[in-house]
């Protein structure tokens, strides 16, 4: 008859076992992860019941380009400031000269990408927003925010300031949040609008919370040469990019591949919203893997490096198959439900996205693992691997929807597989 109270002591025994396993700061920082993806789903939700299909689709493609390239240029930033703080706390410079190296890289890629889409204002208006010129300029915007945002997290992650770095995700998501519904309310059906969301909160965030920024900051270690940082960044760089743009190029590609229609990158942005939710979650257990994976490189913990690696697969697999479960039977009604998407969509396209974000799931772990031992010309190359798998499948006959659904998956599980043969092989060794 106590059968029942033991077991369920039982299960909260070993989640709370779990939970303990997880790097420092994984908790905390899923607290305002929490708060900015509920917030996407919000302002998304708010968009999709204002905004008819034409301004709803190319809101949906701003948004696929500023996560794709604007996350791509700039994660990598936050990732190598926070790898250089974290590993180098004895040997390496302090948080103050590496601020300094990552706003100056961070700067001068929003600069370069300025200048091009200035210089190309009018083609991209015309061909991925319906001639709006006022999109171009929100996109410019989107792209700044998450800059300064990433260059400043960067250093609270580094320094294992995972309350700052919670606080920074959740005014962000608060900000947007309230936003999108006082647009909702007052029935401003402009894309702009909802578009602009993307620059305002994170701004907002950054500033109220630079203060500590600055006192962070203040950690002062020995010059680090420009080169040595470049070099990392660079490929780091690179295999952000190609991460990116696999997990977000489904809905660019639904619209180059059939402009006229308007109604699939709109469902498409809807489906993979809800099919990433799992990301949301990993996000907040790689701010902390990354640090805990390269303080265990620098101490030369084998064993530590693989139990942090073993629990973090483990983690997101659970939370893949979890997304898998919920998503596919219910996917197509959620998203007519939530963001009023076209019923475009079926329970199969919703299993193809599910397997590929449980795929992209096990390539950010793994290459997180291959990135602490500092080898970012692997973690590329595999990145660039999953490019061409992607676009190989995208340029196969059928429909367009499940062409890049397939691309999406084959994409993803061409990472993982080369990520986990090239760590496997240097285990060994």
């Amino acid at each position: 008859m106590s059968s029942g109270p033991i077991t369920d002591a039982g299960r909260v025994s070993g989640l709370v076992r779990l939970i303990q396993a997880l790097p420092r700061g994984t908790v905390t920082v899923g607290a305002g992860l929490g708060v900015l993806g509920l917030a996407s789903y919000v302002h998304l939700a708010a968009a999709g019941h204002v905004l008819d299909d034409a301004d709803m689709s190319s809101l949906s493609v701003l948004w696929s380009i500023v996560f794709s390239v604007g996350l791509g240029l700039f994660v990598p930033v936050e990732q190598e400031m926070a790898r250089l703080v974290a590993a180098g706390r004895t040997t390496r410079p302090g948080a103050r000269v590496v601020l300094v190296r990552g706003a100056a890289f961070a700067g001068a890629a929003f600069g370069l990408l300025l200048v091009g889409i200035a210089l190309l204002r009018r083609p991209i208006a015309d061909r991925l927003f319906a001639g709006d010129v006022g999109l171009v300029w929100a996109l410019v915007g989107g792209l700044g925010a998450l800059a300064i945002a990433h260059t400043t997290r960067g250093v609270f992650a580094g320094r294992g300031r995972f309350g700052w770095y919670s606080a920074q995700l959740g005014i962000d998501g608060g900000l947007r949040i309230v936003l999108a519904l006082a647009f909702f309310v007052g029935g401003l059906d402009s894309a702009l609008w909802f578009s602009l969301i993307l620059t305002l909160a994170p701004v907002a965030s950054v500033l109220l919370t630079l203060p500590a920024v600055a006192a962070e900051a203040r950690s002062v270690g020995p010059e680090a040469a420009w080169g040595a940082f470049a070099r990392g960044l660079g490929l780091l760089t690179a295999s952000s990019l190609a991460a990116q743009l696999l997990v977000n190029v489904a809905v660019i590609n639904a619209r180059l591949l059939d402009p006229e229609d308007v109604a699939i990158a709109a469902a498409l942005l809807s489906a993979t919203v809800l099919v990433r939710i799992p990301l949301f979650v990993f996000a907040s257990l790689q701010a902390s893997l990354l640090p805990s994976l390269s303080q265990a490189v620098a101490e030369d913990d084998q064993a530590e490096f693989r139990r942090q690696l073993t629990r973090g697969l483990a983690a997101v697999t659970i939370l893949g198959g979890v997304g898998a479960v919920v998503a596919i039977p219910a996917g197509p009604w959620l998203s007519v439900l939530l963001f009023d998407a076209p019923e475009v969509l079926g329970a199969g396209d919703f299993a193809w996205l599910a397997i590929g974000t449980l795929a992209y799931l096990w390539a950010m772990v793994l290459g997180q693992g291959v990135l602490a031992q500092g080898r970012h010309h692997q973690q590329t190359a595999a990145w660039v691997v999953g490019i061409v798998v992607l676009a190989a499948v995208t340029l196969l006959p059928g429909s367009v929807a499940l062409r890049v659904e397939l691309g999406y998956a084959a994409g993803s599980a061409a990472v993982a597989a080369l990520l986990a043969n090239w760590l496997t092989r240097r285990a060994r060794r």
